[in-house]
């Protein structure tokens, strides 16, 4: 009976533990799930949760863009559906993600940056929204090189279930100068 009890309590107990990470990644749901528990805004990248191929071409000075660098950017659920994470693996050896979080107290998204380049002791974030225009629009404070002050700002574009456009540009605080530096374009791969 001792014996019994000691396999229902095991039992019990593995039951209890995995339905907590019913929204992880896994193999039937590779990019895991959106929690029902979840801020609503952390759907605002449902369109484009999964795998991507894009092209990727960044600025090298005022009048010239470099070569397109084809990436995988892939997108998945984590925190057991209560965030999201990103991650780009570059045709040229680059690789970056961030981990994307909404805070419902501030009603904004936080996106933490890292990169392969260098690892960092504290991780470059933006913030900011899903526009009224279907646009997800994210800033950081950014001082152009001449000293004007401004913001990096990131936004995603043309979201649809087959892909999404992405561009990085220096605004100024007024955003009535914009300067682009990096645009990628994004397929859902099948």
């Amino acid at each position: 009976m001792k014996k019994l009890s000691s396999i229902l309590f095991t039992l019990l107990l593995s039951f209890t533990i995995f339905a907590q990470y019913d929204y992880e990644p896994s193999k039937k749901n590779p990019f895991g799930l959106l929690n029902p528990e979840a801020p609503k805004q952390t759907a605002d990248y449902a369109p484009i949760i999964g795998e991507c191929t894009c092209k990727s071409v960044s600025r090298i000075d005022q009048n010239t863009w470099a070569d397109t660098v084809m990436m995988k950017w892939t997108y998945k659920y984590i925190l057991n559906g209560m965030a999201v994470q990103d991650e780009t693996l570059k045709e040229d050896g680059t690789h970056s993600g961030s981990i994307r979080q909404y805070n419902a107290d501030s009603s904004l998204w936080y996106v933490h940056y890292y990169s392969s380049n260098v690892a960092t002791p504290t991780l470059s974030a933006w913030e900011g929204n899903m526009t009224e225009s279907d646009k997800m629009v994210l800033y950081k404070d950014q001082t152009a090189p001449n000293g004007t002050p401004g913001f990096f700002r990131i936004t995603f574009s043309d979201i649809t279930e087959t892909g999404f456009n992405w561009t990085g540009e220096w605004v100024n605080k007024a955003e009535t100068f914009v300067y682009p530096t990096w645009k990628i374009f994004c397929l859902r791969k099948e």
